[in-house]
């Protein structure tokens, strides 16, 4: 069995993993990352749907009630994420939920969170995409808008529009280097100041440390690359500090399986668990309604059947994102494409079924689909059960899982989406434009790529697992930096509010870091790529 010790101990490698790794390796601190999935370059991105390729770094994790759609790879989520990068509104930090009271801390609001998201903006940057970025599939949506009486705006990207071919692929990582993940920014400069990225090692317990001068042990196994399955090689790793990264489906597993060894973790560990309030529905689009009703076309003579051209997300609505509106009422509206591996998922609430003439006649249409995507309010209603033996999910098969985690949607997310659907049809089924087919949480489960707030921050002990510096409570030296650490479901995609609370964390954690006797030196610029 290896045994080594770092400084700080970083689990996971995406935006909450990556961004502290940075400026503690930049800052003078023996930095180690440990990643469950395997390290890519672009040229070893693959354009393909075929087994062996796409689910080396994509997991689909089931739940009793909803399914997970999660990065698993060096970069984490910011490698297979559809790179819209959006500030959640004020509003979204006020939020109440069930609790009846503020569920943020109260030392977190949105205007003190913008200049974190200024500097993640910069650093990996963010495009501010216009009309010539967006897809047909978003034309569609603006022109349905505007027809409707409804505003639609291009989406803001991190991606360099110059390079990027419009390729469509951003599941299975960028080819191009065009999509400014974490192996472009944060990464590059972690290790460029001397921190070291492990790939293939699985972190399963955290306990306390009998090496002097460390805090925590932290327990992994190394993975086969041909067979996650298996394990290759055992190890510790004794660290002063410890950020939590591993993701909103894998953190809380971890700290419920080191609970007996920590001497027991926050109740609120595994608890308040979000899809982000994604809901997923499928508009059929009838073609010459397209060209009659919106006066569309494309170069080649058709209206639309534009479904898999350009990016992944383009145009979003943002008109029922109303602050003085209830709570549970306000919500964006997002075209999306999703591949072939997430409709499989996918059972749409109404007939046609899913087998049958008519469900095939449906899916020989697919080009004239359009794919959209509603983020509510939802609940926190989700909670994790007991953790597998080992991994934060049992692996059934490649790219597939069973995870510990359900979600039992309440009256008040089942209301959210409800209205969001009323929204949804109105402006697609103005006139038979469209049949829009919502995805059945009934049968397939509510889908997600946001899993939020299962390990999330607050003011009060017995709602939220962290303190509002993402450090675990009752334990120094532990910070959970990812989705998460996110308290609520934001409306909008959260992987840019994920970041500026990683930034936001990092003076906590060097605080604490200097506490422990690492000499640490401030000031560290954003990463360049």
């Amino acid at each position: 069995m290896s045994v080594q010790t770092t400084d700080v101990l970083v689990i996971g490698s995406g935006f909450g993993g990556s961004i502290p790794a940075y400026y503690l390796a930049a800052g003078g601190a023996r930095v180690t990352v440990l990643e469950r999935g395997p390290r890519l370059a672009a040229e070893d991105f693959t354009h393909s749907m075929r087994l062996g390729t796409y689910n080396r770094i994509v997991d689909v994790i089931q739940g009793d009630g909803i399914s997970v759609v999660a990065g698993n790879c060096v970069g984490g989520g910011s490698v297979v994420y559809f790179a819209a990068s959006l500030r959640a509104p004020t509003f979204a930090f006020e939020r109440h939920g069930s609790l009846g009271r503020r569920i943020w801390p109260a030392a977190l609001t949105r205007s003190g969170l913008d200049p974190w998201y200024d500097r993640v903006e910069e650093a990996l940057p963010v495009t501010r995409a216009d009309w010539p970025d967006v897809s047909y599939a978003g034309g569609v949506l603006a022109a349905a808008c505007h027809r409707a009486g409804h505003t639609c705006n291009p989406v803001p990207l991190a991606v360099d529009t110059a390079r990027c071919t419009n390729c469509n692929w951003m599941l299975s990582g960028c080819r191009f280097d065009a999509k400014r993940s974490m192996l472009l920014n944060y990464l590059p400069g972690a290790e460029a100041h001397g921190a070291v990225v492990r790939p293939l090692h699985e972190v399963q317990v955290i306990a306390p440390s009998l090496e002097s001068g460390y805090r925590y042990a932290v327990g992994y196994t190394v993975l086969d690359p041909t067979d996650y399955t298996c394990t290759a090689e055992v190890g510790v790793i004794h660290a002063r500090i410890v950020v939590l990264a591993a993701g909103a489906v894998g953190s809380p597993v971890i700290l419920q399986r080191s609970a007996a060894l920590l001497g027991g973790v926050p109740a609120a560990v595994g608890r308040y668990f979000s899809g982000n309030g994604d809901r997923v529905s499928v508009a059929d689009v009838d073609e010459d309604k397209a060209r009659t009703l919106l006066g569309l076309s494309r170069p080649d003579g058709t209206a639309y059947q534009g479904l898999p051209i350009g990016r992944p997300i383009t145009a979003a609505t943002y008109d029922y994102l109303d602050p003085a509106a209830p709570e549970f009422s306000r919500f964006a509206l997002q075209q999306i494409y999703f591949p072939p591996l997430t409709n499989l998922l996918a059972q749409v609430a109404s007939a046609p079924g899913w087998f049958g003439v008519a469900k095939r006649a449906m899916r020989s249409r697919w080009r004239s689909w359009l794919t959209l995507l509603a983020m509510v309010e939802d609940d926190n209603e989700g909670s994790f059960g007991l953790p597998p033996l080992t991994g934060g999910f049992t692996r059934v098969a490649p790219g597939l899982g069973e995870g510990g985690m359900s979600f039992r949607p309440t009256a008040r997310t089942r209301g959210a989406w409800s209205t969001a659907d009323s929204a949804l049809r109105s402006i697609m089924e103005k006139d038979g434009l469209a049949r829009v087919r919502p995805w059945s949480e009934d049968v397939a489960a509510t889908v997600t790529a946001h899993p939020l707030g299962s390990v999330r921050i607050g003011d009060d002990p017995a709602t939220s697992a962290l303190t509002d510096t993402h450090e675990l409570r009752g334990h120094p030296g532990i910070f959970v930096t990812d989705g998460s650490a996110v308290p609520a479901s934001l409306t909008v995609n959260p992987s840019l509010t994920i970041a500026a609370l990683a930034e936001r964390a990092v003076p906590a954690i060097t605080s604490r870091a200097r506490e422990g006797g690492i000499s640490l030196v401030g000031g560290a610029p954003l990463p360049r790529a």
